[in-house]
C-alpha cells in the first residue's frame, strides 16, 4: 500500500510542476494570461454583441460629418481666404518651382542635361556613377522619352528637395527631444501605412488637379523615411563624443553642427536615398491626379493593357532611380570624388565648377533642346509581340497543367476564397484575441494594445468585412512571397556568383513602378484578385531576397565552423545555425513583405482586387471624401496592425 501511495504522489504533483515550468517561459506566460482574460471576457462579449462579424452597435458612421466637410470645401475653394491666401500661395510656389526647374532643364538641352548629370555624379560618387548617369540619360533619349523624362525629373527634384527638408526638420526635432520623438512616431507610422490613393482625395479637394497636389502627395509619402533615419542618427550618437564636446565648452548649436550631424552622416544619406526611391515610386500614382511625364504614360498604358508602352516609360523611371541612388543617395558619396580632396583649394574648386557649368551650357546650346527624333529606338512593338506570344501560349495553352487563367482560378477558388470566408466567419472577439496573442508574443503589451486598437478601429469605422477580404489577399500573397523569397535567397547567400547575377535583376524589379507590374499580370491572369496578388508578389520579392540573403551571410563564421566540425550537413547548418542566428533579419523580411504586398494589393483594386482598395479608388474617382477617407483610414489601421504583429522589439522576452 505504501509503495502504491508513493507511486501515485509524484503523478498528482506533475501538473503543477509543468504549469510552473511553463510559467517560467515568457511566451507561455503571455499566452496563459491572455487565455485567462479571453476566457473571462469572451462569453460576456458574445452574449452582449454576438460572435459574428463586428457588431453594428459598436460601429460609428462618419458619412455625415465627412460629407458636410466635402461640400464645404467644394463650395468655398474659390472664395474662402484660407484657400486663396494660404493654400493658394503654397500651390503657386510649387508650380513656380517645378516650372522653373523644367525650363532650366529644357534650356540646357539633352546634351547639357546628360553632361551636367554625369559631372554631378562624378563629383558626388566617382567615375562609375558618372558612367551610369551618362548611359541612363542616353537610354531615356533612345527610347523617345526625353521630354516626359525631363517633366518627371523636374517634379521629382522639387518633391525630393521638399521631402528631404521636411523630413530633416521633423527628424531633427525628434532626435533632440524625447517628447517630440514619442509624439511623431505614431504620426509617421500613419503616414507610411496610409495608401497613396487615400490621401490623394483630400489633397485633390483642396488643391485641385495638377502638379501641386502631386508634389504634396509625394512629400507626405516620401518624407517619413528621412524623418525616421534623421532621428535615428541623432539619437544614436556616441555619448562619449558628446561628453568630450561638452567638456570643451561647446554650445548646443556647436554640439549639433560639429558632433551629432557629422556622426549621423550615414543615416542622413540613407534617408536621402530612401526618400528618392519612395518619391519615384509615386511618379505613376501622382499621374492619377494630373502629374504629367513618365507616370502619365504608364498610367495611360494600363487602360489599354499596352505592355510595350508601359515598359518604354517604366525603364526611364528605373534609370532615374538608379542614377539618383548611385549619386545623390550613395552612402559613400564624396569618398571617390574630388569634392572631398583636402589638397584642392576652394578657389580652384569654384573656378573648375564655373568652367564646367559654362561648358555644359554651351554644349546644350549647340546640341539642341530635345533629343533628336532620328536617334530613337522603338521597343513597344517587339515587347507587345512577345507579350502576345506569351499570352497565346501561356494563358490556356500549356498541356497537362492548363495555363495562367487556370492557375488564377485555382488560386482564387482554393486559396483566396476559403481564407477570406474563414476570416470573415471568425468571431470579432476571436480576431482581437488572435491579434493580441501574435503581437504580444513578438513584442510588448504596448505592441499588443496598439495592434488590437488598430483592428478594433476598422470595425468601428464599419469596414470589417472588406478589411478581412483585403487581409486574406495580403496573407496569401505574403505566404507565396516568403516561399519564393527563401528559395531564391538561400542560394544567393551561399554563392557569391548567384548573388552577383541577381543584384541587377533585383535592382530593376525593386525600382520599377508598381503600376508596371499590373499590366502584364492582367494580360496573363485576367481581371480579379489573382493579378493583384501576382503583382504584389513580384514587387515584394526583391526586398525579401535581399534581407534574407544578407542575414544568412552574416551568420557567425565560428558557429558555422563548429557545426561543420560536428559533421553537420549543409541543410543542417542552414536550419540549425544560420536561420536561428538570422532571426531578426527573417522577421524583418516578413515585415517588409507585409508592408509592400499591402501597398500593391490596394492598387490592385484598379484591376479587380476589390475590398478596401476599391472603396478608396471609388472615393477618389467620385470625389466622395467619406468613402475614400474612411476606407483609407481602415487600410492604415490594417497596415499598422500587420506591422505590429511582424515587427519584433528588444523588450519582447522581458
Amino acid at each position: 500500500m505504501s509503495s502504491a501511495t508513493t507511486t501515485v504522489a509524484p503523478q498528482a504533483a506533475a501538473p503543477p510542476g509543468a504549469l510552473r515550468a511553463a510559467w517560467q517561459r515568457p511566451a507561455a506566460r503571455k499566452l496563459l494570461l491572455l487565455a485567462g482574460v479571453t476566457a473571462v471576457l469572451a462569453p460576456f462579449a458574445a452574449a452582449r454583441w454576438g460572435s459574428g462579424a463586428w457588431p453594428s452597435e459598436l460601429a460609428v458612421s462618419l458619412d455625415g460629418p465627412l460629407g458636410r466637410a466635402n461640400d464645404w470645401i467644394i463650395d468655398n475653394r474659390d472664395s474662402h481666404w484660407l484657400f486663396l491666401h494660404f493654400f493658394g500661395h503654397i500651390s503657386n510656389a510649387i508650380i513656380t518651382a517645378v516650372r522653373a526647374v523644367y525650363v532650366v532643364l529644357l534650356a540646357l538641352g539633352w546634351a547639357g542635361v546628360t553632361a551636367g548629370a554625369s559631372l554631378l555624379a562624378w563629383r558626388l560618387a566617382g567615375v562609375r556613377a558618372a558612367a551610369t548617369a551618362l548611359v541612363s540619360f542616353a537610354v531615356c533619349g533612345l527610347l523617345g522619352m526625353w521630354v516626359p523624362t525631363m517633366r518627371t525629373l523636374a517634379l521629382m527634384i522639387v518633391a525630393v528637395a521638399a521631402s528631404v527638408a521636411v523630413g530633416a526638420l521633423l527628424g531633427l526635432a525628434a532626435g533632440l527631444s524625447d517628447r517630440m520623438f514619442r509624439g511623431l512616431r505614431p504620426v509617421l507610422d500613419t503616414m507610411q501605412a496610409l495608401p497613396a490613393f487615400a490621401y490623394l482625395l483630400p489633397v485633390v479637394l483642396v488643391f485641385g488637379i495638377g502638379v501641386a497636389p502631386a508634389v504634396l502627395a509625394t512629400i507626405v509619402y516620401a518624407a517619413p523615411p528621412m524623418a525616421r533615419l534623421t532621428a535615428l542618427g541623432l539619437r544614436g550618437t556616441d555619448q562619449g563624443v558628446l561628453e568630450a564636446v561638452d567638456s570643451l565648452g561647446a554650445t548646443g548649436r556647436q554640439r549639433l553642427l560639429t558632433a551629432r550631424l557629422p556622426l549621423a552622416r550615414r543615416e542622413l544619406l540613407l534617408g536621402v536615398n530612401q526618400t528618392i526611391m519612395m518619391a519615384l515610386s509615386m511618379a505613376v500614382i501622382a499621374s492619377v491626379i494630373g502629374a504629367d511625364g513618365l507616370g502619365d504614360r504608364v498610367y495611360q498604358s494600363l487602360s489599354t493593357v499596352d505592355v510595350g508602352a508601359a515598359l518604354t516609360a517604366g525603364i526611364p523611371i528605373v534609370l532615374l532611380a538608379i542614377v539618383l541612388d548611385r549619386s545623390v543617395g550613395n552612402r559613400s558619396a564624396g569618398r571617390n570624388g574630388w569634392a572631398q580632396n583636402p589638397q584642392r583649394s576652394r578657389t580652384r574648386t569654384l573656378t573648375t565648377w564655373a568652367a564646367a557649368i559654362a561648358a555644359t551650357v554651351a554644349l546644350g546650346r549647340l546640341a539642341g533642346t530635345t533629343w533628336p527624333d532620328t536617334w530613337t529606338v522603338a521597343i513597344a512593338t517587339p515587347v507587345n509581340e512577345a507579350k502576345d506570344w506569351m499570352v497565346q501560349h501561356l494563358y490556356s495553352g500549356i498541356p497537362g497543367i492548363g495555363g495562367t487563367a487556370d492557375w488564377a482560378a485555382h488560386y482564387t477558388g482554393w486559396v483566396l476564397d476559403p481564407l477570406r470566408d474563414g476570416l470573415q466567419a471568425l468571431p470579432w472577439w476571436g480576431a482581437l484575441a488572435l491579434v493580441a496573442a501574435l503581437a504580444w508574443l513578438i513584442g510588448t503589451w504596448r505592441t499588443a494594445l496598439t495592434a488590437v486598437l488598430s483592428l478594433a478601429a476598422i470595425g468601428v469605422l464599419g469596414r470589417w468585412e472588406p478589411a478581412m477580404d483585403t487581409l486574406s489577399q495580403v496573407l496569401a500573397a505574403v505566404a507565396v512571397t516568403l516561399v519564393l523569397g527563401f528559395a531564391v535567397a538561400v542560394p544567393a547567400a551561399r554563392s557569391p556568383r548567384v548573388d552577383r547575377l541577381l543584384r541587377p535583376v533585383l535592382d530593376v524589379f525593386q525600382t520599377m513602378p508598381q503600376f508596371v507590374y499590373l499590366i502584364p499580370v492582367v494580360a496573363l491572369f485576367g481581371i480579379g484578385r489573382a493579378p493583384a496578388a501576382a503583382a504584389a508578389i513580384v514587387y515584394a520579392l526583391p526586398a525579401v531576397v535581399r534581407i534574407v540573403s544578407q542575414g544568412l551571410r552574416q551568420a557567425d563564421p565560428a558557429a558555422l565552423e563548429s557545426a561543420r566540425s560536428l559533421g553537420a550537413t549543409g541543410g543542417q547548418q542552414l536550419r540549425q545555425v544560420q536561420f536561428p542566428l538570422a532571426r531578426a533579419e527573417l522577421l524583418l523580411a516578413v515585415n517588409q513583405a507585409v508592408v509592400l504586398v499591402l501597398s500593391v494589393v490596394i492598387i490592385g483594386a484598379l484591376v479587380g482586387g476589390g475590398a478596401l482598395g476599391y472603396e478608396v479608388v471609388f472615393g477618389l474617382a467620385q470625389g466622395d471624401l467619406a468613402t475614400g477617407l474612411m476606407a483609407g483610414t481602415a487600410i492604415a489601421c490594417l497596415g499598422l496592425m500587420l506591422d505590429r504583429v511582424t515587427q519584433p522589439t528588444k523588450e519582447a522576452n522581458r
